[in-house]
């Protein structure tokens, strides 16, 4: 059997946009990588995405284990996903499918849980104690590790930060809700504001309108993040409104969570301090307790879009050496499940 150190790994990182696969070693290295869009009109199209990317990567690279990332609600026996606000999954067997057609062992999780193991193993949460990762992208997911371990909640939908209610009866969620905080922090809210501002025709939208040739909805999140990193004022001001949002909510979970670190990742971070710094105002401005209690870190994640699947090759590595309680079919052998240890689930570091 190969040790962490020394086997190779494939992470699939499954988002409302794109499907990124990689092979990735025990020091959390990415040595090749493959991406298509999400096919999001249906399961079966996701699972052959899936399926292609990592028999292709197979085929260059001998692999031990294969870890899948899923933008969706994973159950505590990390096999179905029964939700996502973002693809077609409703109670989707997808370890169950995968495993009839990959021929390796091979492990299923959120993707933003894999993403907040990738940056507490290998990346900016090093040594935290309770970090809190957050993952900007189409919308808001996250992970919550605990001194070094990952924590899933009772049903394994722990971190679904971006669907807490951030303003009630506000805008519509995917996931069916109003005023969830991803609708006003995530990329999607940055282009909903964006294109609202070039459809009023504000003199303050003309570059906005000049970069896509005056094709509104061509607008994107990316278009307007390299407007601001150009010195763009309007694109300036849209992402410090996100920046703003996004520290409210910090504010939130660190009065319920009380960490010492908040990791933020995902595409949205690509834009750095000019979101990074409106957060970190808008966190220390609202943070219950301000002046009477230390305040968390709030740092830029190491690996951006490849966070997810360096985590989800990661959590299959330790997978591989230490299975997971629960059991699952397929390559590793249904065993009791152990007593609970506290509040805890998840293995340790590997």
């Amino acid at each position: 059997m190969n040790t962490p150190g020394t086997s190779v790994t494939i992470g699939v990182d499954i988002g409302g946009t794109k499907v990124a696969a990689g092979v990735v070693d025990g020091k959390g290295a990415v040595s090749d990588r493959l991406v298509v869009p999400t096919p999001t009109h249906s399961p079966q199209a996701v699972e052959d995405a899936i399926v292609g990317l990592v028999e292709e990567l197979r085929g260059r690279h001998p692999v031990d284990a294969v870890g899948i990332g899923a933008a969706g609600w994973v159950d505590s026996d990390q096999a179905t996903i029964r939700f996502s606000p973002h693809l077609a999954w409703r109670s989707e067997p997808l370890k169950q499918r995968l495993e009839a057609r990959i021929d390796v062992p091979l492990i299923v999780d959120n993707d933003a849980n894999a993403a907040a193991w990738a940056e507490y193993r290998f990346g900016s949460g090093r040594g935290s104690s309770v970090m809190i990762c957050i993952t900007l992208g189409t919308g808001i997911g996250g992970g919550l590790v605990i001194n070094g371990q990952l924590f899933r909640g009772t049903y394994g939908m722990a971190g679904e930060w971006g669907h807490m209610i951030s303003v009630p009866g506000g805008h519509r969620c995917e996931c069916g809700n109003r005023g969830c905080w991803e609708q006003y922090a995530s990329g999607n809210a940055l282009v909903r504001e964006a294109r609202e501002l070039a459809r009023t025709k504000s003199p303050l939208a003309y570059r906005l309108l000049e970069s896509v040739d005056g094709d509104i909805d061509q607008i994107t999140g990316p278009g307007v993040t390299a407007l601001a990193l150009e010195g763009e004022p309007t694109a300036i001001e849209l992402l410090a409104d996100v920046g703003q949002w996004l520290g409210q909510g910090i504010a939130n979970l660190a009065a319920a969570l009380d960490p010492d670190l908040f990791v933020v990742g995902g595409g949205v971070s690509a834009a750095g301090d000019l979101l990074l710094q409106p957060a970190r105002q808008a966190f220390e401005r609202t943070l219950t307790g301000r002046g009477y209690r230390p305040t968390a870190t709030v740092a830029l994640a190491s690996f951006r879009n490849d966070a997810g699947l360096i985590g989800a090759a990661d959590l299959a590595r330790v997978a591989m050496i230490e299975p997971p309680e629960s059991g699952s079919s397929g390559f590793w052998p249904r065993r009791r499940k152990r007593k609970a240890r506290g509040i805890l689930r998840g293995r340790g570091q590997g």
